[in-house]
């Protein structure tokens, strides 16, 4: 029990880290990450067939994470844990907060050499937290467990799975009427790589922490 909270903690921390490279990802304002591409052109092509307030951004990334959640239910859910829930309503208002504290920084109106850094590295911030959130081993977030589940059934690279699987993303998004950006390209080639170098080395680090932590306690 006392390992589960010291890994809750950690989660959290990653959780944190990676919503400030969101948050300075979506301030650059060059472009959503392939994900978001898909929920947009997904709920621009329903709002196209059925008119109904429901039909936002927010309502139809909420239901797809749903169904991603469903699906595990019934092929493996020992993937689903109280960090995947974590995820599911913690990253918002943490976005929000960053964006707060950052919105006066970054901003649309700063130079293309800026928002281009902030861009790059807000998705290599990102891909440091998600790697921390997957190897705190107490669950991550709906979307990001699409690449980690193929990963670990195909036993491939998650770095080279999680480019192949926001490449989907984006051309569904694409496809259906999602805006595409610089920022969505940087982010496709960008996050995996540097989400699989880090991959290894938060393992150790976790390692090391919950090793200090729970032995003196057990």
């Amino acid at each position: 029990m006392k390992e589960k909270v010291v890994r809750v903690i950690i989660l959290f921390v990653g959780l944190v880290i990676a919503h400030l490279g969101v948050s300075m990802f979506l301030l650059a304002n060059l472009g959503s990450d392939p994900f978001n591409v898909m929920i947009q052109g997904l709920s621009r092509w329903l709002g196209d067939m059925i008119e109904s307030p429901f039909i936002t951004h927010g309502n139809t990334h909420v239901a797809v994470s749903v169904l991603i959640i469903i699906v595990l239910l019934f092929t493996d859910r020992s993937y689903i844990k109280i960090g995947t829930l974590i995820c599911m309503f913690c990253g918002g208002p943490i976005i929000d907060v960053f964006n707060l504290l950052l919105g006066s920084i970054i901003t649309p109106e700063s130079t293309m050499v800026i928002r281009i850094v902030c861009n790059v590295l807000g998705c290599a911030i990102l891909a440091c937290g998600m790697s921390i959130v997957i190897k705190s081993d107490a669950g991550t977030g709906p979307n990001d467990l699409v690449g980690v589940v193929i990963s670990d059934k195909l036993k491939k690279k998650f770095s080279i799975i999680r480019v192949i699987v926001d490449a989907c993303f984006l051309l569904c998004g694409w496809l259906m009427g999602g805006a595409v950006g610089l920022g969505t390209v940087i982010c496709l080639f960008l996050v995996g790589p540097v989400a699989g170098f880090f991959l290894p080395r938060s393992e150790k680090v976790i390692k090391t922490v919950v090793e200090r932590f729970v032995a003196p306690m057990t």
